[in-house]
Formats: structure tokens, C-alpha cells, sequence
């Protein structure tokens, strides 16, 4: 009796959607179900050289393409993006485990990127100073860099792609993507999009990989920046290696994200936006609210932030009405289920304990549900390192100063949050907190498409964030021009010996 293999996962190479060579494959799993939904080549070394080839050859006529001409293709993708949300929403749930309502989220905030990159010329305005001299102008130009790459997450698989390739390609870079392998079918579908949209053969290619495609778009030599978004260690070594061969890098990494909860704050509003800060997405955010500091009296609501999390319904992504779908793979859910283990042995009390929830019909889903933690202190396993599942570490702290200083002292910066009704307190935080993106009575401060992404310290490395006016620094470089033309018949100059313009 035969089996039938599960289809292939296409690599992007000079605008064909080509199968790979390869013997190394990954098979790409419902979370739900553990049905396989793929199977995903680790490109060869040969597949990713040619994709690099044909971004480098693309470039050569992308980067003259006119800016309004460049526009125009993300105009025509916006629109190709929102034609096909549901579509999109229905395959990411599925390779990735996200709700629905998630799901078309995660596409519609990186839509925001995408629309925004139809109008950066704005952003890509150089300087001029007439007369800077006798006859003499200085101006400067934002020009691109030529062939860049990006390295995505499983947990933002339409997001954090949208981030990077469209605002590179509309700056006028070629770009190598390199998505997660453990749920590329939504990223692949966006690539069919985008070369619907009119992006050019070679200007956006697409490889699939693990470690050792990672290395080769470090160090290969056409390549001119990296982005990349994920754990503290990966991105830790990429920006190491890219940097060491030459390249600019920005890498966005883990987080450990506290909200401070004053006793002033609208109860039911703080309530309800915790938790949905702290359990979506099962918790696989970089911005997630994983850490709680409940400031004096605020601390009596915690019984009643247990009953709202112990209400969340916990089901198949797909299915109508969840609230938390299941985590990306059984490893995910081993380490997050070691990670409690390990608070309940360190003196934590787990007052909400997720694991092995009953989900009818998908027995063998991923599944933890909400948990809560309280007398969480930072020395602790489940403070000092990045969950990445839906657990609550709960603190308690009598000022407001008290709280700044856990939160400071915490090596992460990506977010924080304050809940109050005091102007003075929210003031004081977001002056002395050293986290680079504030929400003040918001949970989750990600920044709108026309900011940029300001993660800092230990959650970040580089000094230009993705999308915003930031990533047009990033992807372009600033050619400076100084100028001088003379009448031809203009013969009263003089040698000059030194630097000086007259």
C-alpha cells in the first residue's frame, strides 16, 4: 500500500516558485492536531547562492526603478492582501495554531507596514545646502544597499515578513527571505501576493532553512544587511557573525515585559486588557505581558484576574469562540510545562495551573492553558527566563518607585506597561522607565507603522529598528554630494593647496 507524501514547500528564486534539491526536509505540523500539513526543504548551499544571484542581478535595475513606480506595487499589494485576509488568517491558525481573530491580527498589523512602504518617499529626502562656498552646493542622497536578507519567527509568521521585505524592496533593495521552517505556508502565500502585486523577478526571493542557512545569508559577501526577529540566542549569534563579515544588522530578541498596576487605575478596563496581554497568542509574543507588579492595594484584585483567566477558553484555533489556540509544537508546550514544574519547586504559588487542559477532539493538541503564578520573586526560573506560553508572573510592590526599580533591573527592554488614572504617575514612569516602548493604560505598546519598533537593552541589538523612519536609515546609506560648475568661459581661477572652498 503506498503513502502519499504531504506536499512541498516551494522556494522563491528569480520570481519562480521552484522545488528544492535537497535530502533534508522538516515537516510542517498542525498544532491542533498533529496532522502534516508540508513539508519544507533546507535549502543547499547551491539554491541559496542562486537566490542571492538572482537578488543581486534584480538589483541592478530595481534600485533606478522611480519611487512612485516602486509605490505602486505595494498600492497593488495592500490591496491583494486584504482581498485574501480571511484565506490568510485560515492558514496561518492552521501551520501556526493562532486563533482566527489572531490570525487576521497578525496579518492586519503587518499590513500597516505594507501600506505605510507605498508612501515612505517622503522619508527618502535628502539635505541641500546652497552656497555652501563660493558657487559651491552640498546635497545628500538615500540611496539603497543592494541585496538584504530576513530572518522571521514561527510566532509572527505574516507580521514580522511584512516588517522586513516591503520596506526594503520600496527603499529599492532586493531582499532574501528566510522564514521560519516550522510554519511557512502563510509567508509563502504572501510571497505568491507579492509577485502578483508586480515585484519583479530576483527582487524578493524566498529560502528555506535551518542553522546552516542561517550562517550562509551571514556570511555571504553580496549580502549587505540582516534583519532579524527571535530568541536571544539566535539573534545574538546572527548579529555577532553579520557584523564580524561586514554587514549591517538588526536583531530584535527575547523580552521579559512587565505592567505595573496602580490601585487608582479603572479597575475592569486594567482587568480585561492584562488579560488579554498575557494569555493571546497563548503567550508566543516578544511583547507579551508576562510579568505583573500589583502596587499597594492594587493587589486585592488579583483573585478576580485569576476568575477572568480561568473563564478563557482554551480550543483548536479554528474553532469558533477560543481564546487561546494551542503552542507551536510539542517541544514549545514540554518547555513551557517545565518551566511551571520548576516555579512550583522554587516556592512560587501557581494559584491557575493550565497544564493538560481537556480539549475535546484535539486530545493530542499542544494545549496549556492560562497559569498564574503569585509570590514570584526575580531570582526565580520562571522570572529570569522568557516563557513564551501563557504564564503570568505576578509581583507585588508598595510604591511605584519600588516597581520601576524591578523593572529596571531586569536585563530586557523591549515593553512595560502602567495602569493608573494618575497623570503624575504615568509622568514619572515613562520618563524613569528604561524600556524602550511605554504603553500607559495600553497593554501591549507596539508602535504604529509610521514610528518605529523601539525595543531596547537586552531585547534588541542594533541601533535601527524595523519599519518607520529608523528602517529607512537601515536600508539605505546617505551619499553625500558637494558641487561646483563653471561658465566656460570663466578663467580667473587659481590652484588651491589646501582643503578649504572659496
Amino acid at each position: 500500500m503506498s503513502s502519499i507524501l504531504p506536499p512541498t514547500v516551494k522556494l522563491l528564486i528569480n520570481g519562480e516558485f521552484v522545488d528544492s534539491q535537497t535530502d533534508q526536509w522538516r515537516e510542517v505540523i498542525n498544532p491542533a492536531t498533529q496532522q502534516v500539513l508540508a513539508r519544507v526543504p533546507f535549502a543547499t548551499t547551491t539554491e541559496v547562492d542562486a537566490a542571492v544571484a538572482s537578488a543581486q542581478e534584480a538589483f541592478k535595475n530595481w534600485r533606478s526603478t522611480p519611487i512612485s513606480s516602486r509605490a505602486r506595487v505595494f498600492l497593488r499589494y495592500q490591496q491583494l492582501i486584504r482581498e485574501h485576509l480571511k484565506e490568510l488568517a485560515t492558514l496561518l491558525s492552521a501551520d501556526q495554531g493562532k486563533t482566527l481573530a489572531d490570525a487576521e491580527g497578525d496579518v492586519l498589523r503587518g499590513l500597516e507596514v505594507v501600506e505605510h512602504a507605498a508612501s515612505i518617499g517622503n522619508l527618502q529626502l535628502g539635505e541641500l545646502a546652497h552656497q555652501v562656498a563660493g558657487g559651491v552646493d552640498t546635497y545628500t542622497l538615500r540611496q539603497p544597499l543592494g541585496v538584504c536578507a530576513g530572518i522571521t519567527p514561527f510566532n509572527f509568521p505574516a507580521m514580522i515578513p511584512l516588517w522586513m521585505f516591503p520596506m526594503a524592496i520600496a527603499t529599492g533593495n532586493s531582499f532574501v527571505l528566510k522564514p521560519s521552517e516550522q510554519d511557512p505556508l502563510v509567508t509563502m502565500r504572501l510571497a505568491e501576493l507579492a509577485m502578483q502585486a508586480g515585484i519583479p523577478p530576483g527582487v524578493l526571493n524566498v529560502i528555506h532553512g535551518g542553522a546552516e542557512v542561517v550562517n550562509a545569508l551571514c556570511d555571504h559577501p553580496a549580502i549587505k544587511a540582516v534583519s532579524f526577529v527571535g530568541s536571544t540566542a539566535v539573534g545574538t549569534h546572527v548579529y555577532q557573525r553579520a557584523t564580524q563579515a561586514g554587514k549591517r544588522a538588526q536583531c530584535m530578541l527575547g523580552a521579559k515585559n512587565h505592567a505595573v498596576v496602580m490601585p487608582d487605575a479603572n479597575r475592569e478596563q486594567t482587568l480585561n486588557s492584562l488579560i488579554g496581554a498575557v494569555f493571546g497568542a497563548a503567550g508566543q509574543r516578544c511583547m507579551a505581558l508576562s510579568v505583573l507588579i500589583l502596587v499597594g492595594e492594587a493587589s486585592q484584585w488579583l483573585p478576580e484576574l485569576v476568575d477572568k483567566a480561568r473563564k478563557l477558553k482554551v480550543n483548536a484555533g479554528c474553532e469558533p469562540d477560543t481564546d487561546l489556540g494551542p503552542l507551536v509544537s510539542r517541544d514549545a508546550r514540554t518547555r513551557v510545562e517545565r518551566l511551571i514544574a520548576q516555579g512550583l519547586a522554587e516556592g512560587a504559588e501557581l494559584l491557575l495551573d493550565g497544564r493538560n487542559p481537556a480539549v475535546s477532539g484535539y486530545e493530542s493538541g499542544n494545549f496549556v492553558g492560562p497559569s498564574i503564578f503569585a509570590g514570584v520573586t526575580p531570582q526565580m526560573s520562571i522570572y529570569r527566563e522568557e516563557i513564551f506560553g501563557p504564564v503570568l508572573c505576578v509581583m507585588q510592590a508598595d510604591s511605584l518607585e519600588q516597581a520601576m526599580a524591578i523593572i529596571n533591573a531586569n536585563p530586557y527592554g523591549n515593553g512595560t506597561a502602567i495602569f493608573t488614572s494618575s497623570g503624575a504617575s504615568a509622568r514619572r514612569f515613562k520618563e524613569l522607565i528604561e524600556v524602550g516602548q511605554v504603553g500607559i493604560n495600553v497593554p501591549i505598546p507596539v508602535p504604529a507603522a509610521m514610528f518605529s519598533f523601539s525595543g531596547s537593552r537586552g531585547s534588541r541589538l542594533g541601533d535601527l529598528g524595523p519599519y518607520g523612519k529608523q528602517v529607512i536609515l537601515f536600508y539605505t546609506q546617505t551619499k553625500t554630494v558637494t558641487e561646483r560648475w563653471f561658465d566656460e568661459d570663466d578663467q580667473s581661477g587659481a590652484v588651491n593647496t589646501t582643503i578649504t572652498l572659496k
